[in-house]
């Protein structure tokens, strides 16, 4: 059973089947957050789907920022991202035509950010999620 499902812009619905969260900034010891250390907190997330999906491809929802201070520190001004970091895998049915939907599904692991811990859903899934193009990002495979 899903824990949710989405409809896309493309009218395809969407299964979340599984769910990773964390805080954005849990591991920060030292610094501030700025694009430096955003953008190395995003690939880290994409290398973690990578490593955990390997089968599966994985698409990063582009994140939006903050900047609550615009005084400049030393790696720049101070970026903000969402508060939570999420790692999640989707089905849906094929993307290719030619193959049996009986017999194959389509799945793309998925990382975005969000500001509370709750899972997306129809009602109070990011924008970028509903956006996501679907065809062009995900994979088909056999049941």
């Amino acid at each position: 059973m899903p824990l949710s499902r989405i409809v896309l812009s493309s009218g395809r619905s969407i299964e979340l089947t599984e769910l990773r969260m964390s805080s954005t900034y849990a591991g920060m010891l030292e610094g501030y957050p700025c694009k430096p250390i955003n953008d190395m907190t995003v690939r880290g997330l994409q290398q973690q789907a990578e490593h955990a999906f390997p089968s599966t491809p994985v698409h990063v929802v582009a994140p939006s920022c903050e900047y609550p201070d615009q005084t400049a520190g030393a790696f720049g001004p101070v970026e903000v991202l969402p508060a939570v970091a999420c790692i999640g895998v989707f089905r849906s049915a094929v993307v290719a035509p030619v193959l049996d939907p009986l017999l194959h599904r389509s799945a793309l692991a998925v990382v975005w950010f969000q500001a509370a811990v709750e899972v997306p859903s129809a009602k109070n899934a990011d924008i970028a999620l509903h956006r996501m193009r679907w065809e062009a990002l995900a994979q088909d495979y056999e049941l």
